[in-house]
C-alpha cells in the first residue's frame, strides 16, 4: 500500500489535510472515509486508514480540526477546537463529502463509498446518512449524540440531532455498540434502532457485552480484543455487500 497525507477541499472551499492510504495496483477499489473521534486526528485513527487500505480500500481521513492548526501540534488543534466548541455539523459534512468527492475522481476507484466513524465521528455517519449526496454504506461505531442529551446538547454547532432525520436516510447503516457503554447507553441504542426500523430503513445493529465506548482502540484500557475482532468482520462483510461492484452469486455469503 501506499499512505501519505494529502490536501483536499472540504466545507466552504476550504483547503484542508487528510491522511490517505490505498493498496498499490490498478483496483478497482472502494472508498471509505475515516471520521475521527472527538479527542482528534490520532495515531489509532492513521492506524484504521491502513488496516482499511490493507483490506483492499482506499481509505481517507479529514483532520476535521485542520482549521485549528495554525501552530502546535494535531493535539494542540483539537484541545483549541474542544474549547471553542468543538466541530460544526455543516462543516464535518462538507468535509467528509469533499473527501468522497476526492475518492470518487481516482482512476482505481470502483464509484462507492462508505464511511466509518467513532464516537463523534459515529454521530457524523448517522447524520451523513440523511444529509451526504452518494453515501453508499455508514459505520456507526458507538456515536454518542445521535440523540440530544444533557451531556450532548443540540447547539449552534450541532443545531439538528441526527434521530430527527431518519426518515432522509438513504444509506444502509451498521451500528456498533458496547452494552457497557454510557454514551450512547443501550437505552439510547434502543431508541436509535427502533427509529430506523420505524421509517424502513436498511440497518443492523451489533451490541456487545463485557465491552464500553472506543472498544477498537488498542492503545486504551477500553480496548477489548475478542468484541473488536468480532466487530471488525462485521465491518469488513458489511462492506463487501454494499461497496463492492462484483457480482455475487446469489446465496454466497461475503465477508
Amino acid at each position: 500500500m501506499i499512505a501519505e497525507n494529502v490536501m483536499i477541499t472540504g466545507a466552504n472551499g476550504d483547503v484542508i489535510e487528510c491522511y490517505y492510504a490505498r493498496p498499490l495496483g490498478a483496483g478497482p477499489y472502494p472508498g471509505v472515509v475515516v471520521i475521527h473521534h472527538l479527542p482528534g486526528w490520532d495515531e489509532w485513527t492513521f492506524e484504521v486508514v491502513r488496516k482499511l487500505a490493507h483490506n483492499g480500500y482506499a481509505a481517507i481521513s479529514p483532520h476535521l480540526y485542520h482549521r485549528w492548526n495554525t501552530m502546535g501540534s494535531y493535539d494542540d488543534a483539537a484541545a483549541r477546537g474542544r474549547a471553542e466548541g468543538g466541530m460544526s455539523d455543516a462543516n464535518v459534512m462538507g468535509d467528509v463529502q469533499g473527501c468522497m468527492d476526492y475518492l470518487r475522481t481516482q482512476v482505481y476507484a470502483n464509484g462507492k463509498v462508505g464511511a466509518i466513524g467513532f464516537c463523534s465521528g459515529g454521530r457524523h455517519v448517522a447524520l451523513g446518512a440523511a444529509m451526504l449526496d452518494g453515501l453508499d454504506a455508514g459505520v456507526d461505531c458507538w456515536g454518542g449524540g445521535v440523540i440530544p442529551t444533557e451531556r450532548f446538547p443540540l447547539s449552534a454547532q450541532r443545531p439538528v440531532a441526527p434521530i430527527d432525520l431518519t426518515e432522509q436516510v438513504g444509506a444502509p447503516i451498521l451500528g456498533i455498540f458496547g452494552n457497557d457503554d454510557t454514551m450512547p447507553t443501550p437505552e439510547q441504542v434502543d431508541e436509535h434502532e427502533e427509529a430506523l426500523k420505524r421509517f424502513g430503513k436498511s440497518y443492523e445493529f451489533h451490541r456487545y457485552d463485557g465491552a464500553g465506548h472506543a472498544f477498537f482502540c488498542w492503545d486504551r484500557p477500553a480496548y477489548r480484543q475478542e468484541q473488536a475482532m468480532d466487530a471488525w468482520t462485521k465491518v469488513f462483510a458489511f462492506y463487501a455487500r454494499y461497496l463492492s461492484t462484483a457480482d455475487v452469486p446469489e446465496g454466497v455469503a461475503v465477508s
